[in-house]
């Protein structure tokens, strides 16, 4: 690799976004040392046209140059000077310089993505994570443009901004922001902070409440971590289009709009979801910025300890004190999911290229990562744990470093083996399932008590440490026992003479990764009387216990279903009621758990009742005063059908019949609409309306997804065509995805799982890999639950080799297979009941 030959020095970036809509300019000079004089190699430099390159002083060939290949340098001298001028493109698809318009204001807003390998988008350099430099970025922009970068502004000439000399850091997080942002700042603890928001959403920042988290933050890991965060300022810049939720850059961290400015009335779960990944982006500065992995194989070395960090810190020091719950409910259950499809992959992955390490970015490598670091820490003990980071993060400070270091550091400090613990947990995949085995007695005791493991065909069994829970009528722990679970069958004598409990937890305090079942009486307690448990996270482990043997076909979908029914208007953490009953976007692949049940899981025949059901346990929690009112409602419209049911939603856009602690809000009102829209019960002139109410970016997205619902031939054929023939912006691409299927409309969209299979490939070699991902995920018919759809993409997989498909598109189609596959098993144990 090329960190064997050259060692970079310093990157001085001049960037100049006066030159058009199209282009701007950039010019790069790069100071670099060889340790082998006379060798080659290449530059990275993805340049809509190159000016003048010179190396050294004198001319580069630059015959052999592309945007796909770069550039390759020749004779190379001990030290080196690489100066670049070209032009580079903006994109509209959130990597490199994204550029957007504003439709509220028709301002201009720019925001960098570099990850993975995007920086070559922006400038010329060696764009690979181990090839650590300091940076010096100088830009030229509008007067009253707001301009951010990785340092603070060190002086401003003229239009140009020089900003200060950073520390070193990798390419893909180095940053750029610029546009007439309103920006607010604050100091804490020695550092600068800033908040940005485009102009036209000012009145939307709620800066005290994301002070708060970041101060939090702050204070929690320099304690934590004993090394403070080594920028003089931290920004947090919230960007429209955002290419995922958030990224974080060297202290200039971006945050996706639509996902964390609130427009309206935000339940407590939108404001945990948005502390968590604040907390989550902070904790990069110290696991990837500060000490990077060398290559995409150890990305979990950031992103799993990022997100235990993230809940870790939330728990201990902030509001949201049940973080662990809304951990388990929300993260862990998508990894669960994700490793249970036949593409799923080890913690430690390998990454061959680039294309490859993207495809990792999922549930296993982020939510099983963080699950793992979990049970690592109860296995060694938080003490240690901390001072094992502690000597990993002075070891390895602004360089990078591998998994093995990282376990070296840990083993020092806990002063015990962990190679065994890593093999078992970091290098396999798949979940293994706990399932207790009783033994009662004619006294009412237990006679004996121990915990079957099972795993998957081809998959080990592993050794976990958790614990054990007995729960009693009141709801009440009264006891638990913690022990090490090996092999096979584990006795756990701790429990055997004690009295039989209404509910027998196994994982109690989820302390383990793994799929948990429940003995007869606890499933009939879980089913009768869940929401009387005390604890939020043991109605966690009931929940997600549920939900498992609903996915394997253990519990018919129609008892699910009712348990929500039953359950869920008396529960207390808003995290858990999310993440059963409400959608997070319109995508079939965001439903919320009951949906799921109802759509794919479920008897057709029987679907509708419980959606009555359901729709009338929404209604009446809303009726009753039931927090927070904005997820019941969410939950109401995505279940409605009957005409009543859909002139309930009529009155609510209308203002008729509002329940008295709802608020319809302007995301709310979208949400209805795209509800009865799909329903064709409002139709384009709706949309026209309600769009003219919001003119801005969000009501943009939102009314292309309501037009991808309107439910005839004629307008899926133009959606289809948009999308696989036109280069759309990232975030027009999605809300036409989120719009292309739908519940209710199967029938009507059948004939696109045929026409993706035909031209998925085609799509996924023409656009870039966010949006070709996007694309194979989003476009893929999930609800089409047949035998039928399951063979055509078992033809599409077995030609798959032979039509020379890559293996990230091909794993994401056989995702696609197996959850239709999954589904279709599912409503046979359910019609079966």
């Amino acid at each position: 690799m090329r960190a064997a030959v050259i060692e970079v020095g310093h990157y001085d970036v001049s960037l100049d976004v006066t030159c058009g809509e199209e282009t701007f300019r950039s010019v790069t000079r790069v100071e670099f040392e060889c340790r082998e004089p006379g060798a080659d190699t290449f530059v990275e430099l993805a340049a809509a046209r190159l000016r003048d390159v010179r190396l050294n002083g004198a001319a580069v060939d630059t015959g052999g140059w592309s945007a796909e290949r770069g550039l390759v340098l020749t004779g190379l001298a001990e030290r080196n000077t690489l100066v670049v001028d070209a032009d580079f493109a903006y994109t509209t698809i959130g990597q490199g310089l994204h550029r957007g318009v504003d439709p509220a204001d028709g301002e201009v807003y720019l925001y960098s993505q570099f990850e993975i390998a995007d920086a070559q988008r922006v400038f010329a350099c060696f764009d690979q994570p181990d090839l650590k430099a300091e940076f010096t970025f100088h830009v030229t922009a509008p007067a009253h443009w707001a301009v951010v970068s990785n340092m603070p502004v060190g002086h401003r000439d003229g239009l140009t901004r020089h900003f200060a000399r950073s520390p070193r850091m990798s390419t893909y997080v180095a940053a750029v922001c610029a546009g007439p942002y309103h920006e607010v700042r604050r100091e804490f603890d020695g550092v600068d902070l800033g908040l940005f928001i485009r102009a036209s959403m000012r009145e939307h920042l709620d800066a005290e409440d994301l002070f708060e988290v970041t101060t939090q933050g702050f204070e929690f890991f320099h304690r934590q971590f004993g090394v403070r965060y080594p920028l003089p300022k931290y920004d947090q810049v919230f960007v429209a289009e955002c290419n995922g939720a958030a990224m974080e850059n060297y202290g200039c961290v971006t945050l996706g709009e639509e996902y964390f400015i609130f427009r309206g009335a935000a339940t407590g779960f939108e404001y945990e979801k948005r502390a968590n990944h604040m907390q989550h982006e902070l904790a990069h500065m110290w696991f990837g910025n500060l000490v990077t992995m060398r290559w995409w194989d150890d990305i979990w070395l950031k992103e799993a300890f990022a997100e235990w960090a993230s809940h870790w810190c939330n728990a201990e020091n902030t509001r949201f004190t049940d973080a662990w719950t809304t951990f388990l409910s929300i993260r862990k259950n998508w990894a669960y999911r994700q490793d249970q499809l036949s593409s799923t992959h080890p913690v430690y992955a390998a990454a061959p290229d680039v294309a490859a390490a993207e495809a990792n970015f999922d549930g296993i490598t982020y939510a099983k990562g963080a699950s793992v670091i979990k049970l690592l820490v109860a296995f060694v003990g938080l003490p240690a744990f901390l001072q094992g980071l502690r000597l990993y993060f002075r070891k390895h400070a602004f360089g990078n470093a591998t998994f093995d270091d990282l376990l070296g550091a840990l083993e020092e400090s806990a002063g015990r083996p962990l190679r065994g613990f890593a093999e078992q947990w970091l290098r396999t995949s798949e979940v293994n399932t706990l399932r207790p085995v009783l033994t009662l007695a004619d006294d009412g005791t237990y006679a004996s008590v121990a915990i079957a493991q099972s795993a998957p065909p081809g998959h080990p069994l592993r050794t976990h440490r958790l614990a054990v829970g007995l729960y009693g009528a009141d709801g009440r722990r009264r006891e638990r026992a913690e022990l090490t679970v090996d092999g096979p069958l584990t006795p756990v004598p701790q429990l055997a003479g004690a009295e039989v409990a209404d509910l027998l937890l196994v994982n109690d305090d989820d302390l383990t990764y793994a799929k948990v079942r429940l003995d007869p009486r606890s499933t009939r307690t879980v089913l009768d009387r869940l929401s009387t448990l005390e604890s939020s996270l043991a109605r966690g482990l009931c929940w997600a216990a549920a939900w498992d043997m609903t996915r394997d076909g253990e519990l018919p979908a129609r008892e699910y279903v009712r348990l929500v029914a039953r359950a869920m208007p008396d529960e207390t953490d808003v995290n858990l009621l999310t993440s059963v009953l409400v959608p997070t976007s319109p995508a079939p692949a965001k439903s919320g758990q009951a949906q799921i049940a109802l759509d794919r899981f479920a008897d057709p025949g029987w679907a509708p009742r419980g959606r009555r059901e359901l729709a009338a346990t929404a209604l009446a929690a809303l009726e009753s005063g039931a927090a927070p009112a904005a997820a019941w409602a969410r939950a109401f419209v995505s279940v409605a059908r009957t005409p009543d049911e859909l002139a309930v939603l009529r009155g609510w856009l209308a203002g008729a019949g509002v329940p008295r602690d709802l608020t319809v809000d302007a995301d709310l009102r979208w949400t209805i609409l795209q509800a009865l829209v799909a329903e064709g019960a409002a139709g384009p002139s709706d949309i026209d309306a309600e769009l003219a109410r919001d003119r801005t970016a969000g009501g943009e997205r939102a009314a292309a997804t309501a037009r991808a619902l309107v439910p005839t031939e004629s307008s899926k054929a133009a959606v289809w065509r948009r999308l696989t023939e036109e280069s759309l912006p990232a975030g027009l691409q999605r809300a036409l995805l989120f719009g292309l299927h739908h519940p209710s409309q199967v029938g009507l969209t059948s004939p696109y799982h045929g026409k993706y299979l035909d031209v998925v490939g085609r799509v996924w070699a023409g656009h870039e890999i966010g949006r070709a991902t996007e694309f194979a995920v989003y476009g893929y018919a999930s609800l089409l639950v047949e035998p039928a759809a399951v063979e055509a993409a078992d033809a599409w997989l077995e030609g798959a080799a032979h039509a020379g498909h890559p293996e990230p598109l091909v794993r994401l189609v056989r995702d696609g297979r197996d959850n239709q596959a999954r589904a279709l098993a599912a409503r046979g144990a359910d019609a079966a009941a």
